[in-house]
């Protein structure tokens, strides 16, 4: 069976997904859509002068939204970040912006018939997500957001570094928004299969300031180069690639809380339609209360948003 992923938005994040999937031979067919005719266009010419250097063959279709029709995953990785210059950190500035490419880039999406997964990057990514499962009408668990799938990685980063490991041997959750009130939860993080709250008694870790680190990371990055777009195009591909494989992973995106009402991050499991299941954390009552505090923010500014 045909493998098919479209990839909205070709800006550093949109570009960096598309060469991770080329370059690993993950889709057999790869639709790209932007704006932008000549940078779409030269994206794809460049693709394909690398192709004769690798192992695999994509095609690729530019532009073409009747395309997505049987599309197994879309990546929507439209947005400026270029309004992050001036945010001071936030990332809601895009969300006026966003908010109106999603409902023209939402409806073209649904006039194709694409019944995929629609694996959401675009910031904010909470509200965006809960936007364009609005605006396409597809169910709910085949729209997900990347959510805190990146800030669990840094996480991760954070911890390995301070214990010196790979950032593979240390597993765990941050929770809620993709934002200011996402939190690590502690309860939930292990290194080398040991509980982080009991290697910090032991080595005299500082959890806060660890937290601190991975929350400024991203930042790091943006204040480098004006941009981020590797770890979250990875985190996208992630998700693509659990959907397009029905691997059944757990992974922690964001996706729809009854309980809250919302769109938010917590743990599930992915396959070829999208949220398959949910998991059940045993957080604790500090957790849970942060968990509380994101999902109101998120469902105060989604209000703010889209009413």
């Amino acid at each position: 069976m045909s493998r098919k992923i479209g990839i909205i938005g070709m800006g550093n994040v949109g570009a960096a997904a598309a060469h991770y999937i080329v370059a690993g031979g993950y889709a057999d067919d790869l639709v790209l859509i932007d704006k932008n005719e000549a940078k779409v266009t030269s994206d794809a010419v460049d693709f394909e002068e690398a192709m004769p250097n690798l192992p695999f063959h994509t095609n690729i279709t530019i532009n073409d939204y009747d395309s997505l029709k049987d599309a197994d995953v879309i990546i929507s990785a439209i947005g400026d970040i270029s309004l992050q210059l001036v945010s001071n950190g936030d990332r809601f500035i895009e969300l006026p912006g966003n908010v109106e490419k999603v409902k023209d880039v939402g409806e073209k999406i649904k006039a194709s018939g694409f019944n995929g997964v629609l694996v959401v990057i675009t910031n904010p990514v909470d509200v965006i997500t809960g936007l364009f499962q609005e605006v396409t009408g597809l169910p709910k668990n085949q729209v997900i957001g990347t959510g805190t799938l990146l800030d669990s990685a840094r996480m991760k980063r954070a911890v390995a570094k301070n214990l010196n490991i790979d950032s593979r041997c240390v597993s765990g959750y941050n929770l809620g928004e993709h934002g200011n009130s996402q939190f690590a939860a502690w309860s939930t993080v292990k290194a080398l299969g040991q509980p982080i709250t009991e290697i910090a008694r032991e080595k005299n870790l500082d959890l806060d300031k660890i937290d601190q680190e991975a929350r400024v990371g991203g930042f790091t990055v943006f204040n480098g180069k004006h941009y981020t777009n590797y770890g979250v195009s990875t985190a996208g591909v992630r998700a693509a690639l659990a959907i397009l494989s029905d691997a059944n992973e757990e992974l922690c995106v964001s996706n729809y809380r009854e309980e809250y009402g919302v769109y938010l991050s917590y743990p599930v499991i992915v396959g070829r339609n999208g949220v398959v299941t949910s998991t059940k954390l045993d957080l604790t009552k500090e957790e849970l209360e942060k968990l509380q505090y994101s999902a109101d923010f998120i469902k105060q500014k989604t209000k703010e948003a889209i009413g």
